[in-house]
């Protein structure tokens, strides 16, 4: 086994889960420091476009096929579900409750995946199989922490309330007011309306690449896309010039980090990784996003961590990888027998000759 080739894909997954943890701590203060949301997602794509227009311009420049208005109505679609809509919800989402559970609530993408698939018929389940009754299971078990995580936050297992008060946090303690909870529920809904879309733009980019082959390229339109699409609703719903003045160190590092970091760097790794390994492999390292956000959360932010939200991660993470185990057994299996079937072709074509 080539080891240096195994470890390539593997290093570039924990380098886009790095990355992503630490946008997520990044744009949690930026946040709470006054930077609007929407504002953000528009100065963020168009970072990600200025550094990927170059790029697809020289690698893609002879293969790059025909923009169609098919091609253009895609590309739209897919900027206004996965660079705004998913974007404005997931963010939100995140100034309304932490960094830790906004990355738990992540996890919950490949589940919405799978249930939106199936009315599509782009997924099957057979629950008679040890494969489909592991797909139904693990998402039993997603959905049921989702809802533990948004419902019940329990006792601060992290930080007491003196502790946070000394480190100057705005994480919710265990005797937060009603608003307070409402927020967190609030919070919590709004990211799974944010999952719910980012699983719907999966599914768009899963037809998008087919029909229009060039990573750079279509991510260099959807970031321009999004931008645009942003900054309308920005200038649409924000009156005030001052909400595009930039404050702070916080707030420029945040932009640009995760323009080029995450919207940049970060999604070329993981579209790399998926052609190398599948979605499968690539899905398998994102609640290792959970577990760094976690710890940035409780060491360097100061913020609580619950029962509540402890337990719910435990079930989305656990019901996770058994949705994923269940998936690789299928596609294991469809492998076999597809060779099965190349195999039994041949012997009949050796019979004939």
């Amino acid at each position: 086994m080539n080891w240096v080739e195994f470890l390539k894909p593997v290093v570039a997954m924990l380098v886009f889960d790095t990355l992503f943890a630490l946008m997520t701590a990044l744009v949690k203060k930026a946040l709470a420091d006054g930077l609007n949301h929407v504002v953000f997602i528009t100065l963020r794509q168009f970072v990600a476009a200025v550094l990927l227009a170059p790029i697809a311009y020289f690698k893609e420049r002879n293969t790059r096929p025909r923009f169609t208005t098919e091609i253009f109505a895609y590309m739209f679609m897919s900027a206004l579900l996965g660079g705004l809509c998913a974007q404005y919800l997931f963010f939100l989402g995140l100034s309304y409750t932490t960094a830790t559970l906004t990355a738990t609530f992540s996890n919950m993408t490949p589940v919405f995946t799978f249930l939106i698939a199936i009315p599509l018929q782009l997924e099957t389940v057979d629950v008679r199989s040890k494969a489909g009754l592991a797909k139904v299971i693990g998402t039993l078990m997603s959905v049921g922490g989702a809802t533990l995580l948004g419902l019940y936050k329990g006792a601060a297992l992290t930080h007491t309330t003196s502790s946070v008060q000394e480190h100057g946090a705005k994480g919710i303690t265990s005797n937060s007011s009603s608003i307070s909870k409402e927020r967190w529920m609030l919070g919590s809904v709004l990211l799974v309306l944010n999952c719910i879309s980012f699983s719907l733009w999966m599914l768009l980019q899963g037809n998008l690449t087919k029909k229009y082959p060039a990573v750079f390229s279509s991510t260099a339109f959807m970031t321009s896309f999004s931008s645009m699409q942003a900054g309308v609703v920005a200038l649409t719903t924000q009156r005030r010039l001052s909400v595009w003045l930039i404050r702070g160190n916080i707030q420029i590092i945040a932009v640009v980090f995760a323009g080029v970091g995450v919207s940049g760097i970060g999604y070329v790794l993981m579209t790399w990784c998926i052609e190398k390994k599948g979605p499968v492999f690539t899905a398998g390292f994102m609640p290792l996003i959970q577990i760094m956000a976690a710890l940035i959360d409780l060491f360097f932010l100061h913020e609580q961590i619950f029962l509540g939200s402890a337990i719910g991660a435990a079930l989305v993470i656990g019901g996770l990888y058994l949705l994923l185990w269940g998936k690789s057994k299928e596609a294991s299996a469809t492998a076999l027998l597809a060779k099965a079937v190349e195999q039994d072709g041949e012997k009949k074509e050796n019979l004939e000759a």
